[in-house]
């Protein structure tokens, strides 16, 4: 009795298995490489946000000690016999004030006080003024202050220069207050001064810092 050959089934080859899973990690590391990079860009705008509203918080609350202190210059002396304490060689500890003096190497040499409260670009505790809003009440740094302007690093501070009497045009040079002082002139008498003020603050980092600075015509004595 003859039988018919069978037939052999056909077997794929065994490379095809493997070339499939080369496949599968490639994808794999691509998609892992997506979402490291997604996630990275997203951490990237992250710290950018958070850096311009540190900036953002900074500027406004050195502008806000700014006004603060103008508005705290002007009402000095909004009542007769009312004055600034401006204090020659030393920064007033009352009002943060200062006769302008460039002589005075201790206050306006290049390691001054007043030097250092310009100009320097990190934080300097121990001069001028701390401002704590306009009833001096205000804790900036408190976590209590975050639903309302945001906790700060640094309360703001500022610092009051007398730089001396305004002269009308013609009258001669602008000059800086003499051994007369600013407040000698009397009750009653219109002395108007030029002041410059300036504030430091931070934002949440105490990296992000602004220094702003204004000047402002006020009277010495009222």
């Amino acid at each position: 009795m003859i039988h018919a050959p069978r037939a052999i089934p056909s077997k794929a080859p065994r490379t095809e298995k493997g070339a499939v899973l080369v496949v599968a990690l490639i994808f794999l590391l691509l998609l892992t490489i997506l979402s490291v990079a997604a996630s990275s860009r997203s951490l990237l705008q992250e710290r950018m946000a958070g850096g311009l509203r540190n900036a953002q918080q900074a500027q406004m609350s050195a502008e806000n000690a700014l006004r603060g202190a103008e508005w705290k210059l002007w009402k000095s002396t909004s009542q007769v016999g009312g004055h600034l304490d401006c204090q020659s060689g030393a920064i007033s500890s009352d009002d943060g004030c200062v006769v302008y003096n460039p002589s005075d190497t201790n206050l306006y040499g290049a390691a001054g006080l007043v030097t250092k409260f310009r100009s320097q670009q990190s934080w300097l505790n121990g001069t001028g003024m701390v401002y704590k809003g306009p009833g001096g009440s205000m804790d900036y740094t408190s976590s209590s202050t975050m639903g309302t302007v945001g906790q700060l690093a640094q309360n703001p501070l500022y610092l009051i220069e007398d730089m001396g009497p305004e002269l009308p045009p013609g009258s001669g040079v602008q000059h800086e207050s003499g051994d007369t002082g600013p407040n000698n002139n009397g009750p009653g008498q219109v002395n108007t001064h030029i002041y410059r003020i300036t504030a430091r603050a931070t934002g949440g980092n105490p990296d992000a810092l602004r220094v702003v600075q204004s000047t402002f015509d006020a009277q010495a004595t009222n």
